[in-house]
């Protein structure tokens, strides 16, 4: 569905990056799996580089998945190996993109489906919702719910979020499960340059 998608740049101030066309990006609590997320999305095992160590990607990657199309991997919030050096640069990094970036055109918040919506999740629902910033939920690793629990796990996630079950993509970026129609809807936002 995409054309070669690759690492295109990284950069640790949004109002250095190029223009663009387009662009969604990805959001979510550190070890959250954006990318992983972001690899299944774009069927590249390596493509973003996940780590087992929460607060590894510390500044904005960005990937091209067409001509002046992007996937935007943004730091991860809420965590900092070296809090004293790092922690306060990743809202001002974080907001600086979200508020003043004209080319996107949704964000993807991700939530750990084991934790659910934590305090921190939950700011950033209202803070997104304030600013008026155009985004969608993905709850991950729905596959380290019991398939029997996962109906009743969507519900209590859905319900703390004030949504339907129906507006929540639910996934694996592990297993797979529902990255066929994320992608579908990654790929419709970004428009007819993503090919």
């Amino acid at each position: 569905m995409f054309n070669d998608p690759k690492y295109l740049l990284t950069e640790v101030d949004p109002y250095l990056l190029i223009p663009c066309k387009a662009e969604v990006a990805f959001l979510g609590r550190s070890n959250v799996g954006k990318s992983s997320l972001i690899n299944s999305v774009c069927q590249r095992r390596s493509l973003a580089r996940s780590s087992q160590t929460p607060g590894k990607t510390r500044a904005i990657n960005v990937y091209e998945v067409g001509k002046d199309r992007w996937i935007v991997d943004l730091p991860g919030y809420g965590f900092a190996i070296d809090p004293k050096n790092d922690k306060h640069k990743f809202g001002p990094m974080i907001e600086g993109y979200l508020k003043d970036r004209s080319s996107l055109k949704l964000l993807f918040l991700i939530i750990d489906a084991v934790a659910g919506p934590t305090k921190l999740d939950m700011l950033m629902y209202e803070w997104l919702k304030f600013y008026a910033i155009p985004f969608a939920i993905v709850v991950n690793k729905i596959d380290k719910i019991r398939p029997r629990e996962q109906e009743t796990r969507k519900q209590e996630i859905s319900e703390k979020l004030g949504l339907g079950i129906t507006d929540i993509s639910f996934v694996s970026s592990r297993k797979g499960a529902g990255i066929s129609i994320l992608r579908k809807k990654v790929f419709r936002v970004l428009g007819s340059g993503a090919t």
